[in-house]
């Protein structure tokens, strides 16, 4: 099977839909089909083997030169290519990031529109590409806000079924300026009638996203995130006698919850006999972060707290490894509702338990792997009290871990998230009808 996968670049942040298109095309080439990983917008950023296909489509300079001047709507193509070199598009990337998702919803809605669009031409790039040289059996856009497309590969590709992603699309929606976002939405739904399967990263996300887009739920597909197991595992360092430590790892940000993080420390540390937790952090920290983060830090200077606080860069696989087998528990209390959770998986296939918001895919995943705890979403202290009880109770920890990665090793690994996809691919070039 040729499988087109369209994925979105982060403009240089480490992403997990990313990171999870990586590892999906990844297996889905081990087990013999031929899956090119297509990046739009930018290159993609992941700590492991980069698969991606070397031309960017939609890259970000002319996207927002044909969205700002009209002579470049018309430019020859082979002058577009100039400002697609992924080396001149990772550079950019270093601004692009710092530009806030409210400010984007005029470009938003003209992507949306297609053809109609001011990107008309790169449509037209990417299905002409698609149709002349890659000819596809399946096409799989990985979020929503690419469906502009649709309309132009159902014409160009007859008979090829085209699949979406469901993993975080809300989340970008909703940060849109309300004019924009309803308009976004309308646009959306309307593409989604002829969008032949949706594929989510959770049951809760299916549910959520079948009434979010309009979208029968007998059409959205659950297949769960899957890891490459290469680099996880293995023995943890003797960690007895060490002071207990709590792990934040994920984009630090306020969606992610971080000051969440601070807050339920801060409080612990200020309890009655409270054991001498620390506070380990890393992920990804943007220069449009660097204040939130340093405000942060700053409440933890003023708790005089510093020396049991820790922020690591972790810039490969390798030392994400090494940090997340150097927590006793992980916990990333998100405000948004997450639909993926992939360092859930991955702190627990490195021997680590999680305690997260009793909401969007945790609940799922903690329920199914048995490694973690579940508390209110945005109570501190709850939040709290759970890590309390775990530093207490290593024996705990420990079975909770050991269980969590027995089943990520077995139900949440790449090649089990690849065959589920096959088969829902498989289902569609079979019966040639939506079911």
């Amino acid at each position: 099977m040729k499988i087109a996968y369209i994925t979105a670049g982060a403009a240089g942040m480490f992403c997990g839909s990313c990171m999870r298109d990586n590892t999906l095309v990844a297996a889905l080439n081990r087990l013999g089909h031929q899956s090119l990983l297509i990046p739009t917008y930018t290159p993609i950023r992941t700590d492991e083997q980069d698969v991606s296909q070397s031309r960017i489509f939609f890259g970000g300079i002319n996207v927002y030169l044909e969205q700002k001047f009209a002579l470049f709507r018309y430019t020859p193509w082979f002058i577009d290519r100039l400002f697609n070199f992924p080396a001149l598009l990772r550079w950019v990337s270093r601004f692009a990031v710092e530009t806030q998702a409210s400010e984007l919803g005029e470009l938003t809605l003209s992507m949306l529109k297609g053809t109609h669009g001011n990107q008309k031409k790169e449509i037209d790039k990417l299905v002409n590409w698609l149709a002349q040289e890659v000819r596809p059996d399946v096409v799989n856009l990985t979020n929503a806000l690419l469906s502009g497309m649709v309309g132009e590969l159902k014409r160009r590709l007859p008979g090829v079924p085209v699949f979406c992603s469901l993993q975080g699309d809300d989340i970008f929606t909703e940060s849109l300026l309300p004019q924009h976002r309803e308009r976004c939405l309308e646009l959306i739904r309307k593409h989604c009638q002829d969008i032949d399967a949706f594929i989510a990263t959770s049951q809760y996300y299916a549910d959520f996203m079948a009434d979010y887009f309009a979208v029968p739920r007998q059409r959205i597909h659950v297949v769960y995130p899957g890891l490459n197991l290469a680099g996880h595992g293995g023995p943890r360092p003797d960690r007895s006698g060490e002071p207990f430590t709590i792990g934040y790892f994920a984009r630090i940000c306020p969606e992610k919850g971080f000051h969440q993080a601070v807050d339920a420390w801060l409080y612990l540390r200020q309890q009655p006999d409270a054991p001498r937790a620390r506070l380990h952090v890393s992920g990804w920290l943007g220069d449009n972060n660097r204040a939130f983060f340093e405000a942060q830090r700053a409440r933890i200077a003023a708790a005089g707290l510093l020396s049991d606080f820790l922020h690591c860069e972790c810039p490969d696989h390798a030392s994400k490894v090494a940090f997340l087998k150097s927590i006793d528990v992980l916990s990333v209390p998100t405000t948004y509702r997450e639909p993926k959770g992939l360092y859930v998986l991955e702190a627990l296939l490195n021997g680590t338990p999680v305690v997260q918001p009793r909401h969007g895919s945790f609940p799922e995943l903690v329920e199914m792997t048995g490694g973690g705890l579940l508390v209110e979403p945005g109570n501190i202290a709850e939040l709290a009290e759970a890590w309390r009880q775990l530093a207490a109770d290593p024996t705990r920890r420990a079975d909770m871990a050991a269980r969590g990665a027995e089943v990520v090793r077995q139900r949440f690994q790449a090649q089990a998230m690849a065959e589920a996809t096959l088969v829902i691919y498989q289902r569609y070039l079979t019966t040639g009808a939506r079911v």
